[in-house]
């Protein structure tokens, strides 16, 4: 059910995003996300547990479909990606979080076991509502709302430079131009290719959001303690340990794609980790085929800790990131909205089908995922994925633009950036020639 709130919560977005602003959405998500966690934790029949689901879903759709934009919309070429990609860090840090409250509940009894975790999650939503109104508006927001002087000043704060420097106003300007070459903005035009070649970029970011789901992360997060405990032969009580170290472990492996992420770019991240995925899975789905054998059912547990490595640094946050990135300012709110409520869909189809999948197919269940990674999300990444790290965002809208095909978005980024890489290193020898004059100037005396 919750699942299914989040899902429409996103889609929500496209018609509530651009009207409300980036953070009144966020605002207005951890409100409804607030409500929700008080009907569950005050529940007293099923209906209103999964009313309060729904809710709380439904609010916490509104903030992964807006957050990753906002973060994009307010940094820079050069550290966007390790902006957006705390993200994961912190999705990880939530779930860790859970895993040892969840273990802390089992030693309780009573219905605080459930009261207490679904309770908490609206500490988090209240501290949302609370911080948010203190952080800027994103820049590009408010000049498509007409509000550039605005959106002057808070570029300005966000790069440490003046309302009226050049870097500011030649950034509005690529924005400005960028809407103006888009037109109004229509959610039918999604479904379209033409000049912005939006139905392409849709299916990018709908792809990304869906092989970071079916890369088989929830098919191991939510039933961990269960694969500990009947496929690896753990106590109820260590699976859940383990569980919840697994999470943890997770969380300290998520720095790895914060700092790489600008270094090596998105595809590289998103191509070794899918490797990296399918090989543990792989792995597992032979360790746990002899639940009897010891050192079988270590390797096993092994590769689910370095799986995940793998995924906070290539997918967790990345396809939040890479999907706002390849959006069009016009149509960006309802790009990432559809492409965020297909990673919930999956998410979804994921958490069902599992149980099933493992009953039948049991340790050959995990075969399908070590197959999706290396033979459908590498190829596809390495064919159709154009790099976007170095360029601002009105520059990967070139890359669109100058691209025929779906297959030439790939190297018309690889010239975009070289040209991109050779004009910054242009700009520093400028700004390194006007120091040197200055210096010169003041020792002439």
């Amino acid at each position: 059910m919750y699942t299914l709130g989040c899902l429409f919560g996103c889609l929500s977005c496209i018609w509530l995003g651009d009207k409300l602003g980036r953070k009144k959405t966020i605002i207005f998500g951890a409100f409804v996300n607030t409500i929700g966690a008080a009907l569950q934790a005050s529940s007293y029949s099923l209906p209103q547990l999964i009313v309060g689901r729904l809710v709380s879903g439904y609010g916490f759709g509104h903030i992964t479909a807006t957050a990753p934009n906002w973060q994009a919309e307010c940094s820079g070429a050069a550290h966007r990606g390790a902006a957006v990609m705390l993200e994961g860090l912190f999705i990880s840090l939530g779930l860790a979080i859970g895993g040892w409250t969840n273990l802390g509940m089992s030693f309780h009894h009573g219905s605080v076991t459930f009261r207490f975790p679904m309770a908490l999650s609206g500490v988090f939503s209240i501290i949302i509502m609370l911080t948010t109104p203190l952080l800027p508006e994103s820049p590009r927001w408010l000049t498509k709302k007409g509000q550039a002087d605005r959106a002057r000043e808070v570029l300005a704060d966000l790069t440490d430079t003046d309302a009226n420097s050049f870097e500011v106003r030649e950034a509005i300007r690529e924005i400005e131009t960028s809407l103006a070459l888009a037109g109004e903005a229509k959610l039918k035009d999604t479904f379209t290719n033409g000049p912005l070649r939006l139905l392409h970029r849709m299916c990018l970011a709908c792809a990304a959001q869906c092989f970071q789901q079916m890369s088989g992360i929830n098919a191991l997060a939510f039933y961990q303690a269960k694969i500990f405990e009947d496929y690896l032969g753990q106590t109820p009580r260590a699976a859940k340990i383990i569980a919840a170290s697994v999470f943890t472990w997770q969380t300290i492996c998520s720095p790895i794609g914060v700092l790489t992420v600008d270094r090596f770019g998105r595809r590289k991240l998103m191509m070794v980790s899918s490797l990296g995925m399918g090989i543990c899975m792989a792995v597992v789905a032979g360790g746990s085929s002899q639940p009897g054998n010891t050192a079988s059912v270590g390797v096993a547990a092994a590769f689910i800790f370095l799986f995940s490595l793998f995924f906070p640094t290539g997918f967790l946050g990345l396809t939040f990131l890479y999907a706002a990135e390849i959006s069009p300012l016009s149509h960006r709110v309802p790009i990432t909205a559809m492409s965020t409520a297909t990673a919930w869909l999956f998410n979804f189809v994921v958490a069902e089908i599992t149980p099933i999948g493992l009953a039948t197919l049991k340790y050959r269940y995990y075969i399908i995922y070590a197959a999706i990674n290396i033979c459908l999300t590498f190829p596809s990444v390495y064919f159709f994925f154009p790099e976007t790290s170095g360029l601002h965002l009105e520059e990967v809208d070139a890359i669109f633009l100058d691209s025929e095909n779906i297959f030439g978005t790939v190297s018309t980024a690889r010239q975009r950036r070289s040209v991109s890489h050779r004009s910054n290193i242009d700009n520093r020898r400028e700004e390194k020639e006007e120091v040197a004059q200055i210096e010169k100037g003041i020792k002439a005396p």
